[in-house]
Formats: structure tokens, sequence, C-alpha cells
């Protein structure tokens, strides 16, 4: 909290500074404001509040932690609500627990953690899982008078000797890198800044890693450097410039070849080298096609390749290594406009394709000799199923990772000689879970255009009374992600409170594949927003809620939908979450110098042209803030954020409370010390969930 000096200062500076507040009543702070306009495309946009991006005026830190003062006043009476989710969450979860031991080069790697402590210990035993442990990493340790801790790349060399790793200890994703000695716990000299990937080469003694520009944040260089040498000196392998492509560096399986990827939005392009010879020069697999997207797996020789040029579902294609191009590609899977393939694995003896089939996804395994397939059969009508760590490339075994909304997170391996599977660990859920109290199903809702809407929607047995429960709706619906339908201990809290809790797999989503984004994304936009209100209506035109008891949240480009939703129909939610909302995209995309916004052009579209300014005018949340009632708001933001700049949520809170006519609470909660997901340590960030939570019930009527 925030607070003292507060009352204070507000009284002495009422007239002259950003914001006013009295101390006799819990007032909002009122952001000034200084009017300036911006005249394009025939139009002009009027902002009032662009003076809130400027990070180290005093005026605007005053104004943030007024913000923070207010938010916790006003919610003081949430906070026993509050603090007793936060105990029920941690009554649910292992504290002390260890991940399934993945097996690379000798070694048998896992991750720990330890009741009380923030952050994870990275461990390993040699040969066996009875060998003393070695400590390869305490993140714990790395954390010790940081307010921010983050572990970004981690690779450790063939001879399993040396580690190299990046840190942020921001927020703002800016990584440096570090060498470790394994053998003695010493850090080398070895480092370099802004490091986003990295991969060690053969010889155990040279480290290729990738850049980002200090003030677009795109990731535009690739390095090779060598143990001992200045790191300034360090050659550049490769350097991406056009603007909209990011480039990242990896390992193949077999770790015989380097990878290096540019890609955009809708074009990519891949090379690769020896591993054993790191100076040798690489070779293109095929030359980027706009509009083109391609990505490569190796095992014997062989490229697996995943490739969009004949229909945006993908089809698989194989080609030698020695002769990599188009010209010499054969395919192997057609495409199939229902069933997109996600990505596919390669190992020596079989591949596996992750295929999606009516929005839900579907693990086929290969064998290569014979071509015969077997697919993992799954439980559930609504699951999460993906591939787990698979180091090893000579093996008969392929692990993957199961869960749903009701079954926890489980680590399954499958036999390719049995072909069967078996399960090494399920999340442990303590207090008592009993999965047979919930129940999950999948719908398809029409959309007014009629296309279906897949929702997933989750509930208690016992408290559900068709058309008189609470509804609770999350939804992102761009990139072409897809959200999946995992288990959340956190969500057990509403849940055992009788909210029907659903996702709306809206367009602008990866749920339906490549087809399925691009009706929801540049200007077809618009249905990820009106899909998310047609798949709220239809949930409670079918009992799954009650008129008047909605609640939904979104974080990011979800909080985008958030803001536009909330503007379209506030009169369908009670009340919104909104993390780090991206609610600013006309200025933020005409502003070229910021993180992310060129390469998004391809996303969002580009508003220096006039077809594309007018359109997503048409819905920028910020813009489109009107003088009308609105639901109960809930905004959150990181000051440190370098993805959604903290100003965005800020000139969008100050407008909204400028603007609306009603008495609706609405707060802002500014973490001085976060990164895009908020606290980098797991108890922090349950706390942050579980006061979004308390919120969010206690407007829906639920406060216990």
């Amino acid at each position: 909290m925030r607070i003292s000096g507060f009352s204070a200062v507000l009284l002495l500076l009422a007239t002259t500074t950003a914001f006013a507040q009295t101390a006799s009543a819990p007032k909002p702070p009122v952001a000034d404001k200084i009017h300036t306009e911006k005249p394009i495309n025939g139009a002009v946009l009027v902002d009032d509040y662009a003076w809130l991006r400027e990070r180290t005026n005093p005026r605007v830190r005053e104004y943030l932690e007024a913000e923070n003062a207010y938010a916790e006043e006003v919610t003081a009476d949430e906070k026993p609500f509050a603090e007793k989710l936060y105990n029920e969450t941690l009554g649910h979860i292992k504290q002390t627990d260890t991940s399934v031991p993945y097996r690379k080069h000798g070694y048998w790697y896992y991750s720990r953690t330890e009741e009380g402590k923030q952050y994870p210990v990275l461990c390993r035993k040699k040969e066996t899982l009875s060998a003393p442990e070695e400590v390869v990493l305490d993140v714990n340790e790395l954390a010790k008078g940081e307010k921010f801790m983050s572990l970004g790349a981690f690779d450790v060399s063939d001879d399993s000797n040396l580690l190299a790793y990046t840190t942020d200890n921001i927020g703002f994703r800016q990584y440096k890198l570090h060498i470790k000695d394994l053998r003695t716990g010493q850090l080398l000299a070895d480092t370099a800044e802004r490091v986003d990937s990295l991969t060690w080469a053969a010889d155990n003694k040279t480290v290729f890693y990738s850049t980002e520009d200090a003030q677009t944040k795109r990731s535009d260089l690739v390095h090779r450097h060598v143990l001992g040498e200045n790191a300034a000196g360090d050659p550049v392998v490769y350097n991406e410039k056009d603007e909209r492509y990011d480039v990242n560096i990896g390992r193949t399986r077999d770790g015989k070849y380097l990878a290096m990827s540019s890609e955009s939005h809708v074009t990519s392009e891949e090379k690769f080298l020896a591993a054993d010879t790191p100076g040798g020069n690489w070779t293109l697999i095929e030359p980027r096609k706009e509009g083109v997207r391609y990505y490569a797996e190796e095992a014997n020789g062989v490229l697996y390749i995943r490739v969009n040029d004949t229909d945006p579902s993908y089809r698989l294609v194989t080609a030698l290594i020695a002769t990599p191009g188009k010209a010499h590609w054969t395919e192997l899977i057609p495409a199939r406009r229902d069933i997109p393939i996600e990505s596919v694995d390669a190992f020596k003896s079989f591949y596996v394709v992750n295929e999606r089939v009516k929005g839900l996804p579907v693990l086929r395994v290969v064998a290569m000799k014979t071509n015969e397939s077997h697919t993992v059969q799954v439980p559930e009508p609504a699951y999460f199923l993906s591939p787990a760590m698979n180091a090893e490339f000579d093996t008969e075994k392929y692990r993957y990772q199961y869960q749903s909304p009701i079954t926890p997170s489980s680590t399954f391996e499958y036999d390719l000689k049995t072909q069967t599977s078996s399960l090494l660990k399920q999340q442990e859920v303590p207090g008592g879970y009993d999965k047979s109290r919930y129940t999950v199903e999948r719908l398809f809702i029409s959309a007014k255009d009629g296309a279906g809407i897949p929702v997933t929607v989750v509930y208690r047995k016992d408290t559900f009374k068709r058309g008189e429960n609470p509804l609770f709706v999350y939804g992102y619906g761009s990139y072409g992600i897809t959200m999946p339908d995992t288990f959340s201990v956190a969500g057990l809290a509403l849940l055992d409170r009788g909210v029907v809790t659903t996702v709306a797999h809206i367009r602008g989503g990866g749920e339906l594949g490549e087809a399925w984004h691009d009706a929801g994304k540049m200007m077809t936009k618009r249905n990820t927003f009106t899909d998310f209100i047609d798949a709220t209506e239809g949930l409670l035109a079918q009992g799954y809620g009650k008129r008047g008891r909605v609640g939904i949240e979104g974080g990011s480009a979800g909080g985008l939908l958030m803001g536009a939703v909330t503007n379209m129909r506030p009169d369908l939610f009670k009340v919104v979450l909104a993390e780090v909302p991206f609610v600013d995209i006309m200025n933020t995309m005409l502003d070229a110098t910021l993180p992310l916004t060129v390469p998004e052009y391809e996303e969002w579209g580009n508003p220096n042209q006039k077809s594309a300014f007018d359109y997503m005018l048409s819905y920028s949340p910020y813009d489109n803030v009107a003088a009308k009632a609105y639901p109960a708001i809930l905004v959150q933001t990181s000051f440190d954020d370098s993805q959604v700049m903290y100003w965005e949520p800020s000139k969008y809170v100050a407008k909204l409370r400028a603007l609306k006519t009603d008495s609706n609470p609405l707060v802002f909660f500014i973490n001085m010390h976060g990164g895009h997901g908020g606290s980098s340590g797991r108890y922090d960030r349950i706390r942050e969930q579980d006061r979004r939570y308390a919120f969010m019930l206690t407007q829906l009527g639920i406060a216990q």
C-alpha cells in the first residue's frame, strides 16, 4: 500500500498537480486534461491525457501512486475476502514439489519448489535419479535484493559443464546473458546485454545469441561468441533489416544443426548450420515469400517442414538436408482445411504431428519405417494436450502433457512399441479436491454471421441451477493464440461459489487454425468483439448464467477485447477485469518508435492508411469511451511493462473517470515493479489474481 503522506501532499498541490482528491471521502484522483490534437487521414485524434506517457515526469508518478492509494482504499473491505481466497488457493497447491525429470546428455534435469520461496530451483542428477543432486541454478538466489526476477533462455553445453542463461531484473523483457561453470559454480566474465535467444555450438565454447534493438525491442541481430573473448567484438552473423521480422536462434533435437528463423506475423524463413562448424556458412532452406510461413524439424538428415503455401491449415513436406529448397520438397501429409497442423516433433525413428480437430488438439504418432500412425486417446470433451519436454533424439518414448478444466496437469509417456501411455505424474491438489463434483462441456454457439464459436463451460454439479448462476467469461482472440482448456487451482474459488466459468474461443485466436485467426484480425477484427458478445448472449440464452450477474476478464490483447466489448455492450456485463490492457490502439500503432508497433501492422493494420485508420478507430477502446453508464471495472498494469506501456491503461482509466455516468467502482492497480505478467514471484502472482477475484465476486453478489 502506498498511502502515507498523500493527504498532505494532495491538499498542498490541489490547484497545480496532475490530480485532485479530498481526504474526507474516498474520491478518485482526477487527472489533468491537457488538450492535444493529431490531424490524420481527414480526422482529428483528440487526446487529453497524452502527458501520462512522460515516464520521468514527477506528476505522472504522483498520479499513479494516487490511483494505487485510491484502489487500496475503496477495496479495503474486500481485503479479508481476498486473503481468504489466497489461503484457499495455497491450500490447493503442493508448495514443495518437484517436476518430472527429463534426460539430456547423461543427466536428469528437473526443477523443484520449496514452501515459502517465490522461485524454482533448477537441479540435475548424473546418470541415475538416485545420484546426488546438483543445483544448476537457484532463481531465489538470483532474486535476492531484486524487486523482479525473470529467467529467460537456458541452455547447457554438450559436455554438460557450462550453463548459458539470461535474466531480467526489471520486468521490461530486457535480458542479460550469463555463463556459469557448473563444475565450480562460478560465473564467467562473458556477458552480453539485451539477449533474447541463445544456443551452444557443439564445441562447448561457442555461443550463438540474438539481441534486440534498444528502441523497438525487435530481435534483429545474431552474434557468435567464443568464451574468453570480449563480447563487444562478437561478430554479427546475421542482421535482419526488415523491421517487421524477429530473428531467433536454436538447435535441432539431435544436436547436429543450429537453426535460425526470421519471422513476421505472416511470413518466415529458416537457415541452418552444422553445429560442429560454428564458423561456417548458413544454408537457407527456402527464401521468404510474402504470406508463406514454414517451420522445419530435422531428423536423420531429413527436414520435416510444416508449411502453409497451399492452405492456411498447413501441410507437411520433407526434404533432404543437402537439397532443402522447395523444388525438392516431397509431400508427406497434405493440407486439410478442417484439420490444421500446429506443430511437428521429429525423432530418430518417429515423428509426432500436433493437429486440431474441431478446435481441440490431437497428437498423432507416426513410425518412420512403416508410416503406421496412432492417435493418443483422451477422455474428456474439452482439454489441453501438448508435447512435454522431449530432449532425447534416440528414444522410443514420447512425453506429453494432458489436463482439462477439471483434470489437474498430468505428464504421460507414450511407448511406441506397446502403443500405450503411462502416467508419470499428476499435479497434486491438496485440500480434498474431488473431480467428480465438477463437469466440463464443449459448446458451439452461433455468431450473428453463422460462424460456430467454440466455448468451454465448467461448473460444479451441485450448485448449478439453469439460468440462476453467476457467469464468468474469459477471452483473448488475437495473434492466432489458442486459449488452452487447462486446470486452474485459482479457478476452484469461483466454481466452489457457484460461478459457471467459461472460455470463449473467439475469432482472432488459433483454435480452428490460421483461417480462424485471419477471420479476426486486420479488417475483420471486429469479429473478435462481436463473437465475445454473441458467445455471452448464447450462454445466457442456454441457461449457463443469469443476466445481470456476468463477469468477464482478459489481459493484454484480451484487455483490448474487454475495452471494446464494454464500450459496445456495457449493459451486458456486471463486472470487468482487464489486465495490462492494450486499449490505446490508435496512438500506439501510429508511433513506430514503440516496441511491437511496426511488426504488428500485420495483425491490426497500419493506421497511416486511411481504410485501416477508419476501421481501427471504430473499435479502439480509448477513443470510444463515452458519457454513459459502465460496469464495475478493475484495471491492472505494470509500470515496467514493455508490451503494453503503462500509459495506455492510465489514460483509459482517466478518460473513463471523466466521462462515465454511473457510480460503479473503477479501480486501477499499478504494479510499480512488475512486467507484462505482473509480479514475478509465484506467491505475489497468486495474491494479484485473488485480489481481482475478490473484486469480481463482490460485484457479483458473492462475498464469502
